[in-house]
């Protein structure tokens, strides 16, 4: 999925001519904790968040601390283009909220956290009714296609799979399926010599 699927289009945005207390409004007031900064054609000179602005509000008023001194001058961004995977990889190893999506230097939409995180249950289908069986498999040519033909021969019908990285030979992979009662599958596949590590209905 792309970030222009999942982004927030045409954010709400501020110049730098804004005052510290207008801008701490205008996040109250839409419910949001971060906000483009932008100058003439919409083009991104920076991003605030709410924390930074309340951090400076108090200085502001007893010396000349102005939205520019509180702003990321050259904050992370992602292009509309770009696939959530690298939001989500940006957002975990700058340890931010959100960031702006820029096209040409140019403000197009804000994708944050929460956009992310969403988009991610959605793909996996963790709030619709499922049931799971994780299952070690080990790198043999041909045993994951295998327990792939023996899931869908006992019955099951797999809505997605997920795999833990792992250093070692085998991994573990997690099957989500169309609610069902997984026993069956557990013995087909045990019985076969896979190792069946969790089973859920």
């Amino acid at each position: 999925m792309k970030i222009k699927a999942l982004m927030i289009p045409d954010p709400i945005s501020i110049t730098e001519k804004a005052s510290i207390h207008e801008a701490i409004e205008i996040m109250k007031a839409n419910s949001i904790r971060h906000l483009p900064v932008v100058g003439q054609g919409n083009m991104l000179e920076g991003f605030v968040t709410l924390a930074d602005l309340k951090t400076g509000f108090i200085p502001s008023m007893v010396a000349d601390v102005s939205l520019k001194d509180l702003m990321i001058k050259d904050p992370v961004t992602v292009g509309p283009d770009d696939y959530i995977e690298i939001a989500a990889q940006l957002i975990y190893k700058h340890k931010i909220g959100g960031m702006p999506v820029v096209k040409d230097g140019k403000l197009v939409g804000v994708i944050t956290q929460t956009d992310i995180l969403r988009a991610f249950i959605d793909m996996m289908g963790i709030l619709k009714a499922s049931s799971r069986i994780d299952v070690v498999i080990g790198r043999e040519p041909g045993s994951f296609k295998k327990a792939l033909q023996i899931i869908h021969d006992s019955g099951g019908d797999i809505v997605n799979v997920g795999v833990k990285p792992q250093m070692a030979s085998d991994r573990i992979y997690y099957f989500r399926l169309t609610p069902c009662k997984t026993e069956s599958i557990k013995t087909a596949l045990e019985g076969e010599g896979y190792k069946v590590v969790a089973a859920m209905d």
